[in-house]
């Protein structure tokens, strides 16, 4: 296994150096000038002029792509434009509330999609299947930004229970928790109930019942255990979304996370922060998913990583 963990994370490589590409190509396409902006509004165009060859902007793109290649190597992934601070330093900075929130999403996620598909799945084609289902396509249908509004107007405008914005305690984690991690709890349903109807079928299954295993045991430890792969890459998937959703449900919800540090960025043209939060991201989420891997051969001993 450790021979393999080496070769994946080697791949690892060529992945972020193709992402920070995209990156990079992408955001110089985007039309402003970051340097009037750094300069402001006042500014000649003497200062500007100044100003884009303190960036280097005036380089060729080649040549200020080699020139972030080699900072990266060195750990250095810049200086934001927008604060004059060191992006890493930004990104820390906001990182665990990003990270505080996707966890919080993930265990929602978790916990009512895997209720929800086996719920749905011991009794397919009944009241309760299609109720559930129906509940799943709601989840996957409505948007991130509208189902967080809806949740401050329920929960904070007319019941008051709850925080609308900010990310000072846990309870202001609860709602934008809760709008990206309902999204995802309805793909991993009916994932959930696709996978337990393929296993729960099966001669293995058929036999435990006729041994008289409570029924409990059959479907949790005989069959969940056996529909469990396809469940956890959807897991490790719907990470790099939960991530993503955190842009808007972060916007939505006035925190100070990667996600709304990427927005400002983004309008303020700060070409550092965004190449540097981009990667960040990809980072994890290439880990995250290197961990998925691993964890088949746990829930799969016939798996082997050889």
């Amino acid at each position: 296994m450790f021979s393999y963990i080496i070769k994946r994370v080697l791949q690892m490589i060529p992945t972020l150096i193709g992402v920070s590409i995209l990156v990079f190509i992408l955001i110089h396409a985007v039309p402003g000038d970051p340097a009037r902006l750094v300069a402001g509004n006042d500014a000649t165009e003497e200062d500007v002029a100044l100003v884009r060859d303190r960036l280097g902007l005036n380089e060729p793109l080649y040549a200020q792509y080699g020139t972030y290649l080699v900072n990266l190597a060195k750990g250095d992934l810049g200086t934001s434009l927008r604060s004059n601070r060191p992006v890493m330093t930004e990104i820390l900075t906001r990182f665990p509330t990003t990270i505080m929130l996707t966890l919080m999403a993930i265990v929602i996620m978790i916990i009512v999609g895997l209720f929800a598909g086996i719920f749905s799945a011991t009794k397919p084609n009944s009241l309760r299947d299609n109720a559930t289902m129906m509940f799943s396509l709601f989840g996957i249908s409505m948007p991130v930004f509208w189902l967080g509004l809806m949740l401050i107007l329920i929960f904070s405008y007319y019941l008051r229970i709850l925080p609308s914005g900010g990310s000072d305690s846990f309870k202001y984690f609860i709602l934008p928790a809760l709008a990206i991690g309902l999204s995802s709890s309805a793909i991993l349903a009916r994932l959930t109930r696709s996978s337990v109807l393929e296993v729960i079928h099966q001669d293995f299954v058929r036999t435990a019942r006729a041994k008289g295993v409570k029924e409990n045991l059959v479907i949790y430890k005989h069959t969940l255990k056996n529909a469990l792969i396809p469940i956890i890459t959807i897991i490790g998937l719907e990470f790099g979304h939960l991530l993503g959703g955190a842009v808007l449900a972060e916007t939505v919800f006035s925190m100070n996370g990667l996600g709304r540090y990427v927005i400002q960025s983004i309008q303020f043209r700060d070409y550092p922060a965004i190449q540097g939060t981009v990667l960040f991201i990809a980072t994890i989420f290439v880990i995250v998913n290197l961990i998925v891997d691993l964890c088949y051969s746990l829930v799969d001993p016939r798996v082997r990583y050889d």
